[in-house]
């Protein structure tokens, strides 16, 4: 019986194709289209605003905007890249004590949202601190002009208290390119006379370059998002530009032109990101999976690499928490009133209903590729995934745009025929925040997903097929419960991250209507950080769930022996 030749995809021929088919296809183009609306919207607002002030904007304000950006850019970059090249080093190449406990902890900062941390550090840093406090007291100074204290609440201390949330990116990164490395390259160059430090900057760290540019593109993106540090800080950042024209000057159309320019920002730093890495091939070694060989430290060296790991961890974890710990006992009885109930149902089910929406949209883009196979759905995937390089304050504008256009539309259509008018049906209302959480995350839920999905054989399709289900059985009872650890991941990475999100959460949220992350925020600003640190401390306790999930995903790659 002559064999059969294996089909190049999962589709049977055309003529028997199930006419279900079809409508996943459709439906993925839709999805992407919608997921990119509030892009679209950005731009055109941008090209026609009811209002032009951009000239005013160029003469005045924009061109300290875009200093400031470009400076924070810089800074938080070049001290996220040192901490997270320099940590992620240490703990995957050499051995000295309390390795295996930074391995996960220095990615504990991660949970520790930018705006906590900054308000954490100005409670102790500023002048009636206690820092500055027991400073005075121990050598008799009696006013800020006996002394000179460096400002926390400037361009530096923004700069500081981003990267110490952020270098975890580069961290992550850095450490798995570590993990996949070849041990025979290393023992090459020490056979030609490198020394330890001069095999890690000539050999591993030219390798890892691709993964460390991808972390500073994170590092970069997550910093343009960035609104309570900046705001809380006063620097004049772009983010903070489009929070002001709009809200305090009116003009949403000046405000879609800065975030115009933000989008041009994060174009510019995913072309340098891919530019970095380009003609960058590298394949794993016939030693992928042997133990890597790591180099035991001793006496001031292993205090120094103790003292350069413990630093971010308790400076960007250890000490904020304790702080906000020491508040929130103070405050415990907010547990029970209804307020705080509120905000914190309100925080669980925005991002529960996010990270149920991402899942869903996720499983529609990944098993439409899978059935279909076509580099149009491909493109569709990649717009869809526009929205996690958006700021949140750049969505928001984009979100309020179609929403309020449709409101409008719909209010108008029902005034004139029925004299009915309808309000606000969309904008304004928690469908706004749901819908721009996810847009903005989809991208995370999106990559989990298609990971897990890729690594089901296609024979299961194929048995399935035979066996008489269609392509909506076929991933409810074969795919689904396969690729459940991946749909878990995804939804608890977007959960977190959805409960952390405040820019969009900001702007587009209803009259009276708080999350955690914004109670927290405006109390804060107003000095008062111990009535809000229980839901601050809240907010990060629930951050620390996937940053053990990740620290475990990446050190079960790979073992270490010590030479």
């Amino acid at each position: 019986m002559k064999a059969l030749p294996l089909a190049p995809s999962l589709l049977p021929p055309r003529s028997n194709r199930h006419p279900g088919l079809m409508r996943w296809y459709l439906s993925t183009w839709l999805t992407a289209a919608l997921v990119a609306l509030p892009v679209l919207s950005v731009f055109y607002l941008a090209l026609f605003p009811k209002e032009n002030i951009w000239p005013h904007l160029v003469d005045t304000v924009l061109p300290v905007y875009v200093w400031t950006t470009l400076q924070l850019l810089l800074g938080v970059g070049t001290l996220a890249v040192f901490l997270g090249v320099a940590t992620a080093g240490l703990v995957t190449l050499c051995q000295f004590p309390g390795r295996r406990i930074f391995e996960w902890a220095l990615l504990l900062p991660f949970a520790v949202p930018a705006y906590v941390i900054a308000y954490i550090y100005t409670d102790l840093l500023e002048y009636a601190g206690p820092l500055q406090g027991l400073l005075r007291e121990l050598f008799g100074w009696h006013s800020a002009r006996d002394y000179w204290f460096p400002e926390i609440r400037s361009l530096g201390g923004a700069i500081l208290m981003l990267a110490l949330v952020l270098y975890p990116y580069v961290y992550l990164l850095a450490r798995a390119s570590f993990l996949e490395q070849s041990n025979s390259l290393r023992d090459a160059s020490r056979m030609l006379g490198c020394s330890g430090w001069t095999s890690f900057l000539r050999i591993t760290l030219p390798i890892a370059r691709p993964a460390i540019a991808v972390g500073l593109a994170l590092v970069s993106m997550e910093t343009l998002n960035d609104f309570g540090t900046v705001d809380f800080f006063a620097v004049k950042s772009l983010s903070a530009g489009i929070y002001d024209t709009w809200l305090n000057m009116g003009n949403l159309g000046g405000a879609a032109q800065i975030a115009s320019l933000m989008m041009i920002f994060v174009v510019m730093l995913i072309s340098l990101e891919r530019i970095a890495r380009a003609r960058q091939k590298q394949y794993h070694g016939s030693d992928r999976f042997q133990a890597l060989n790591t180099i035991r430290l001793r006496g001031w060296k292993a205090a120094a690499a103790f003292s350069l790991c413990g630093a971010p961890v308790l400076f960007g974890f250890l000490l904020p928490v304790i702080v906000l710990a020491g508040y929130a006992s103070d405050h415990l009885d907010q547990l029970w009133q209804q307020d705080f109930l509120s905000y914190a149902s309100h925080s669980f089910s925005l991002s529960v209903m996010a990270a149920l929406c991402t899942i869903a949209i996720a499983l529609l883009l990944a098993y439409s590729k899978r059935l279909h196979q076509k580099r149009s759905l491909q493109h569709a995937a990649n717009l869809s995934s526009l929205g996690y390089a958006m700021p949140g304050a750049v969505l928001a504008i984009g979100v309020i745009i179609p929403l309020a256009a449709f409101d409008n539309a719909v209010d108008q259509w029902l005034s004139s025929h029925f004299g009915i008018s309808t309000g606000l049906l969309l904008s304004g209302t928690t469908f706004a925040i749901v819908f721009a959480y996810s847009v903005r995350f989809l991208a995370v839920s999106t990559g989990a997903i298609d990971s897990s999905l890729s690594k089901v054989t296609p024979s299961m399709d194929m048995a399935a097929r035979s066996l008489g289900h269609n392509p909506m059985q076929t991933l409810l009872r074969v795919h689904l419960p396969l690729i459940r650890g991946g749909i878990l991941t995804a939804g608890l990475v977007v959960f977190v991250d959805c409960m952390k999100e405040l820019p969009a959460t900001l702007i587009l949220r209803p009259f009276n209507y708080d999350t955690l992350a914004t109670f927290v925020y405006q109390y804060a600003s107003d000095e008062m950080l111990e009535e809000c640190a229980l839901a601050a401390l809240l907010i990060v306790l629930v951050g620390v769930i996937p940053v053990i999930l990740l620290s475990r995903t990446i050190t079960a790659t790979r073992q270490q022996k010590v030479s």
